[in-house]
């Protein structure tokens, strides 16, 4: 963790900052706001994205940021932070503790950094290029099951899945799992990154709610890509598995038979 060690202690200082703010407002309750996509904002979204952006332009000046709330500025260093204040405002809102504050770290075109602080539940994951996955300084490890009857599949955003080129599909090839779920994506993706699930699928997406879910998905040694394949947070849907899934979940989204 070397080569990332000044990144990850201010990162994490940073996403423990963000997540003390947005606890306040959910413990106490807040209106929230739609946006043109019909998704929530609320003032917490707001206030813990002019943190973040604040904090880190601190730090590391001559980045870039990218923030789901319009944060944005042009890099001079090739880097560039990816924030997503709250994801999951919907759970947030709801008094649901599955969202997360979440930051990650794109350099060259590839994330080399990220943070997912879960506050209502107490553990904050983080990962950089080549020194592995942890949540709260314990590493953590993706599942080595490779049957489909020992899995466990998380889908995301159900509602839209019949949309999908797969939707006829789906429900035929859900069956043979051990268990479905479906608890909010930044939760499920941890839960395949700590060996809790085997497959978390996400069919609507930007690159905020994907940079950091990536780099500690693939160093804690699970597989990232998008519905074509390709291992970007740029393709507005993703999947993350562990390494004996890959193979069944690329079958699935072709259309090949088994």
């Amino acid at each position: 963790m070397d080569d990332f060690q000044k990144e990850l202690e201010i990162g994490r200082a940073i996403a423990r900052k963000a997540g003390e703010i947005a606890l306040g407002y959910y413990r106490t309750g807040l209106a929230f706001d739609d946006k043109s996509d019909d998704s929530p904002v609320t003032r917490a979204d707001r206030e813990c994205e002019q943190l973040i952006a604040r904090e880190l332009e601190r730090a590391f000046p001559d980045d870039g940021l990218l923030g789901e709330e319009g944060t944005e500025k042009e890099s001079r260093s090739g880097r560039r932070w990816i924030i997503d204040p709250i994801d999951g405002t919907r759970d947030f809102v709801r008094g649901d503790p599955a969202w997360a504050n979440l930051i990650g770290l794109e350099a060259g075109g590839e994330v080399v950094a990220g943070f997912a602080n879960m506050p209502a539940l107490g553990e904050l994951f983080c990962a950089s290029r080549g020194g592995g996955a942890f949540v709260n300084g314990e590493q953590i490890h993706a599942s080595r099951i490779a049957e489909i009857s020992r899995a466990v599949l998380c889908f995301d955003s159900l509602n839209s899945a019949a949309r999908q080129p797969f939707g006829g599909r789906l429900l035929d090839w859900m069956q043979p799992f051990w268990a479905v779920r479906s608890m909010g994506g930044c939760l499920d993706a941890m839960m395949v990154a700590r060996g809790q699930a085997e497959i978390w699928i996400e069919t609507s997406g930007k690159p905020w709610d994907f940079a950091p879910l990536k780099i500690i998905a693939e160093e804690a040694g699970a597989r990232f890509f998008d519905f074509d394949g390709k291992q970007t947070i740029y393709g507005r849907n993703c999947v993350i598995c562990a390494p004996g899934m890959e193979a069944a979940v690329r079958r699935f989204l072709s259309g090949s038979r088994e």
